[in-house]
């Protein structure tokens, strides 16, 4: 079992930025790839950024591109999520979820529960 913990969340005027952390425990976590999703209101669940275990390998949904930066500790129980210029399309509930062995848009089985994130124009 697997269990994800995010913070960092807020509030946060266009422009401006956030860190979302995402801290994982249980079994074999380390070798899984790490990545975060987000909902907004009325919508889908989407990918947003997937970093490997080893983390030298990142992909962002093309939204995100150039804002986002996903990164992970050495000692890969820690995933972060640094959003620069973000914008009010950006606000949702973002979730971290890993599960997978490799990193993909496809979510694996383990998710966090959520942490806010509201841009204001």
């Amino acid at each position: 079992q697997v269990q994800l913990v995010e913070s960092g969340g807020g509030l946060v005027q266009a422009g401006g930025s956030l860190r979302l952390s995402c801290a994982a425990s249980g079994r074999s976590f380390s070798t899984y790839a790490m990545g975060w999703f987000r909902q907004a209101p009325g919508k889908e669940r989407e990918f947003v950024a997937v970093i490997s275990w080893s983390a030298g390998d990142t992909y962002y949904a093309d939204s995100v591109k150039g804002r986002f930066t996903i990164s992970r500790t050495d000692a890969k129980n820690t995933v972060y999520l640094q959003m620069n210029s973000l914008k009010p399309e950006d606000t949702a509930v973002y979730y971290c979820n890993t599960g997978q062995w490799l990193p993909t848009t496809t979510p694996g089985v383990y998710w966090g529960r959520g942490t806010q994130v509201t841009v204001s124009s």
